[in-house]
């Protein structure tokens, strides 16, 4: 097993984190994990709002990841909004989405970042600035950003965050969702993984699971065993801390697959990793927040929730998160130990899986 995060992911994860890919505008950016995935041997097939990697033993374990990043799209002249909701057309989204809730939250987050346009399809640079001022339109219910030095943008054009990885003896900081497990995936290759990854386009407009099934439909047998890897929002580092990994019995859609997170859980134990099941964690805090009379926390909208639900029985399976804090912010940070036995339980713990399917 890994006893340190290898030098590998970590320059990976560099490389891929300098890439945008705005929800809504990830073209870019599957070209950049083609390339990555070819070069470690996967066999590459690019579909509409999804890439899938295979290796030799395709149907052993299908792992899945999102790689749209939060970002602002150019909706006018000098006029920008938050593109997962003018992406997701706000039409389906649901309202249970921990994204959704959060709108309010990081409205004053923004002063100042830095931000650099790109072509949506060849990635190529079309210029820096800096967010100056957002609020939240109470016409549009939109998230509206005021940019200094991006005045020269048409109307479609994406605006990610800059961004760099920053790593310390504990921690890894940056804009970590959900690049950091695309990341874990496409070293897996490198680490001699056989199955399928797939990696999905515009889950933060809550669309992922429609490419994703879609895909299912035509190419799945009849038990489609899924686990969808992400990183998972906690209040604070000290709390995000206190367990290795996350599994989940279910979220806001649906019940996931009971003898696949039991599983899952086992590989986690057996390797010595603790881990905590989110929606168990936030029904105890929602008891502790109507008592005092607050709003209750979303038990968050998965991937994997919306696929089960839709699947009818096509589709199951669980999920596997890493616990950070700073949530959608360019300071999002993830345990380095997390980190760890993330990698360790896929890259080790994955032909125990298999074995077990």
């Amino acid at each position: 097993m890994f006893t340190r995060v290898p030098d590998g992911f970590i320059s990976l994860l560099n490389t891929l984190l300098r890439n945008p890919s705005v929800v809504g505008a990830e073209h870019a950016f599957f070209r950049v994990l083609q390339r990555e995935l070819e070069e470690r041997g996967a066999t590459v097939n690019w579909y509409e709002g999804l890439l899938v990697a295979q290796g030799a033993k395709p149907d052993s374990l299908y792992l899945s990841a999102h790689i749209d990043r939060h970002g602002l799209i150019c909706t006018g002249p000098n006029e920008f909004q938050y593109a997962a909701f003018v992406a997701g057309a706000r039409s389906d989204l649901l309202g249970n989405s921990v994204s959704e809730q959060l709108i309010q939250k990081i409205v004053d987050r923004f002063q100042d970042d830095a931000v650099y346009a790109y072509e949506p399809w060849s990635g190529a640079y079309r210029g820096q600035g800096k967010i100056t001022s957002s609020y939240v339109c109470e016409h549009r219910n939109n998230l509206i950003f005021t940019l200094e030095g991006l005045a020269h943008l048409v109307a479609g054009t994406p605006v990610a965050f800059s961004d760099r990885l920053k790593v310390s003896d504990v921690a890894l900081v940056g804009q970590l969702d959900n690049v950091l497990t695309a990341a874990a995936l496409v070293y897996l290759f490198e680490c001699g993984f056989e199955g399928t990854a797939f990696f999905t386009a515009q889950e933060e407009a809550g669309k992922s699971w429609r490419y994703l099934l879609e895909w299912f439909r035509r190419f799945g047998g009849r038990t489609n065993q899924l686990i969808v890897v992400d990183t998972s929002p906690y209040p604070d580092f000290d709390v995000a801390c206190q367990q290795h990994l996350v599994l989940r019995n279910k979220d806001a859609n649906a019940p996931f697959n009971a003898a696949l997170t039991e599983r899952l859980a086992s590989v986690c134990a057996s390797m010595g990793y603790t881990c905590q099941y989110k929606d168990a964690y936030v029904e105890r805090r929602n008891l502790d927040l109507v008592s005092q009379g607050l709003e209750p926390m979303s038990l968050g909208s998965t991937e994997m929730g919306r696929i089960v639900q839709a699947s009818g029985g096509l589709v199951d399976g669980t999920t596997l998160q890493i616990p950070t804090s700073g949530y959608h912010t360019m300071e999002e940070t993830a345990p380095i130990d997390a980190v760890l036995a993330f990698l360790n339980v896929l890259v080790h713990g994955h032909k125990q899986l298999n074995s077990s399917s």
